[in-house]
């Protein structure tokens, strides 16, 4: 587990997550602690989208932003895969 991380959430992020089924607020709960306790467990992603990693969770992505020199977390957003 990484210590004393600083965690943060868009707008894009706060705004999708308010908008979402209960069922999928518990699932995307218990994947974001997933991903604090492992930052690196994201898919990495390339080209303009690059720096940032995502998280596939039937049938959305969480897209976030990950730097282990700042030890900083940032969740990005959380969209349906077919508007990528």
């Amino acid at each position: 587990m990484v210590d004393s991380i600083s965690i943060c959430y868009d707008k894009n992020f706060k705004k999708c997550f308010k908008k979402l089924d209960p069922s999928y607020k518990i699932k995307l709960k218990k994947q974001i602690i997933k991903v604090i306790d492992n930052p690196e467990i994201g898919k990495p992603m390339k080209y303009t989208r690059k720096n940032t990693r995502e998280l596939y969770i039937s049938p959305f992505r969480l897209s976030y932003y990950y730097s282990k020199k700042e030890n900083k977390l940032i969740f990005l957003d959380f969209y349906h895969k077919d508007k990528q």
